[in-house]
């Protein structure tokens, strides 16, 4: 494929939260050697934001996209489409995504061009959501009772700010089906609800946690989730920064930002290596209802309800 240089535009312009596009352009630079490894191989979807626009999602590359970045095509069954990504494996492409003003970096939990049975999700992640108002400490506490539950599964994981007001907890595996993985994920969850049931909950519809801390078991099969060093459209540009477990507590969300610079690569260096799901902890998960399943199915009956009594 040909290529040629690529030139930065308006590195001075107005990007987010008080900050300018050459300040992204700057931060994606400097964190290229840690972040492409975290984006390569994996179907890309960004949030935007153009000048004088609100931000917006871009999955499908547009056609102007030059040849070096490489694209795959996947049938998307909910807009019945095709659907382009882009799939991020070298530096070169990362800088052409920051001169298009790509703010945030989001991707699927696994490799590949097409995702299905045979397909290897490489890690269990919870996303750890605190209610409205809530300071970070209800979500260091809630992290916590998910590490316990997992340290008593025999499992270790990494975590990492969101870089909104919640973290994210990864525990990287071994090769198991999707559907177990997606098992095993709920029943952490309703293990660490159970450790902790003042704190945190499980519950999927927002008015039945009771000011609770959410354990979202549902990033599993195809869904996405915001990378390690990814910028966020939030004030002051905060990153997704992975953080030792013995630190969370000292720390914010907003203390890590595109303007933050550091040593090494704390994502590689904190994640433990790929382990086996327990039997015991699959089997658990597949008596546990998906969550939006369930919601779906309740919010139906509450509508039949309604009517039944109109």
């Amino acid at each position: 494929m040909s290529s040629s240089p690529l030139k930065f535009s308006s590195l001075d312009q107005p990007l987010f939260g008080g900050l300018l596009k050459g300040d992204l352009v700057e931060y994606l630079d400097f964190v290229a050697d840690r972040f492409v490894p975290v984006l390569a191989g994996r179907q890309l979807s960004v949030w935007r934001i153009l000048r004088g626009q609100d931000p917006f999602m871009q999955k499908n590359v547009p056609k102007y996209t030059p040849d070096y970045v490489r694209t795959v095509e996947v049938w998307a069954e909910a807009s019945h489409r095709k659907i382009k990504y882009a799939i991020c494996d070298d530096k070169q492409t990362l800088m052409w995504f920051a001169n298009q003003r790509a703010v945030e970096y989001h991707v699927p939990l696994y490799l590949g061009d097409h995702f299905g049975d045979d397909h290897h999700q490489t890690h269990l992640v919870l996303d750890i959501d605190p209610p409205e108002g809530a300071g970070f400490d209800v979500v260091v506490g809630s992290a916590l009772l998910v590490r316990e539950a997992l340290a008593q599964a025999g499992l270790e994981g990494a975590v990492k700010t969101s870089g909104a007001k919640g973290v994210h907890i990864f525990v990287p595996l071994e090769e198991h089906s999707p559907d177990d993985v997606a098992a095993a994920t709920r029943a952490v969850a309703v293990r660490a609800e159970k450790l902790g049931p003042s704190l945190a909950t499980t519950a999927y519809i927002r008015a039945e946690r009771g000011g609770k801390v959410f354990l979202d078991s549902t990033r599993a099969w195809g869904a996405t989730v915001v990378a390690a060093y990814s910028p966020r459209l939030r004030e002051g540009l905060p990153i997704s920064f992975p953080v030792p477990w013995e630190s969370l507590k000292d720390v914010t969300p907003a203390d890590f930002t595109i303007r933050t610079r550091f040593d090494g690569d704390p994502w590689t260096e904190l994640m433990p290596k790929p382990q086996r799901l327990p039997a015991d902890l699959i089997a658990e998960g597949h008596t546990i209802p998906v969550a939006r399943v369930a919601a779906m199915h309740e919010g139906k009956r509450r509508k039949a309800q309604r009517e039944r009594e109109k």
